[in-house]
Formats: C-alpha cells, structure tokens, sequence
C-alpha cells in the first residue's frame, strides 16, 4: 500500500513540474503505451478465438489513446501557432478517426499505423521540449493551461 502512494505521489509531482513540453511528451507517451497495449492483445495464435475480456481491455486502451488525442487537439493555439497547429488538429482527427474505425474492425495494421505516427510525433516534441528547456524559451502554439 505505501508502495502504491509513493508511486502515486512520485507521478503527481512529476507531471506538476513539468514543463508545457514535457507535459505534451508525456501525453504521447502514454497514447504510445496504450496503443502497444491493445495491439499486444490483439495478437491471437493460430486457431485461437479472441477472448470477450480482452475484447473489453483492447476498446478501454484505443479509447484511452483517443482520449489523449481530444485532449493534445484542445490544447492547440491556432493564433500562436498558425499553420502548424491547424495541420496537427487535422491530423490529430484523422488519428481518432483511425483508432474509431480500427477498434471496431479491431484491425491491428490500422493502429498501428497510427502508433508509429504518434511515436513519430513524440519523438519530434521530445526534440523541442529538450531545446526549449535548454534556451528557457516557453513552447509557442499549445496551451495546455486551458
């Protein structure tokens, strides 16, 4: 149990102090977990029926990334960030409509076409985060303040 609150507190001091771009690094990473998560339950060996509970637990983790995605699109500044933060709302509604579709195919080559981008995209803002901490200069085009 004090194992649980010590983790529990070490994760709500981490994202309190985190910077706007670690805070974006940090959303994505968990649509990324949450992605390899479904479509690691989504593999069935041959002959093998896919089991209800699993069903359950893959739509809980495509609806989790989904969710991750709504809230990286509300957190756009279209005044700041201009053309850059139109293409990534595009973009992020093409990914929910991806993960809708996929999770009700259940298709795994559709999730994880979007895990990879997502993945990609991670990888770009983790590069911007690590430069702007650096330089002390605050992230222009999201506002994840509300």
């Amino acid at each position: 149990m004090a194992y649980t609150n010590a983790l529990s507190a070490y994760k709500e001091t981490r994202v309190r102090t985190a910077s706007q771009g670690q805070l974006i690094v940090m959303l994505y990473d968990e649509a990324v977990k949450q992605l390899d998560k479904g479509l690691e339950l989504l593999k069935l060996n041959k002959g093998e029926k896919q089991d209800p509970s699993r069903i359950e637990t893959i739509g809980k983790a495509v609806i989790k990334t989904r969710d991750i995605i709504t809230e990286l699109m509300v957190s756009l500044d279209f005044d700041q960030g201009g053309e850059i933060a139109h293409n990534l709302f595009a973009l992020y509604t093409w990914f929910n409509k991806e993960l809708l579709e996929a999770h009700i195919a259940m298709d795994m080559t559709r999730i994880n076409t979007v895990k990879i981008q997502l993945n990609d995209l991670r990888s770009a803002w983790a590069g911007i985060a690590a430069s702007t901490n650096a330089e002390g200069r605050p992230l222009e085009g999201v506002n994840l303040a509300g």
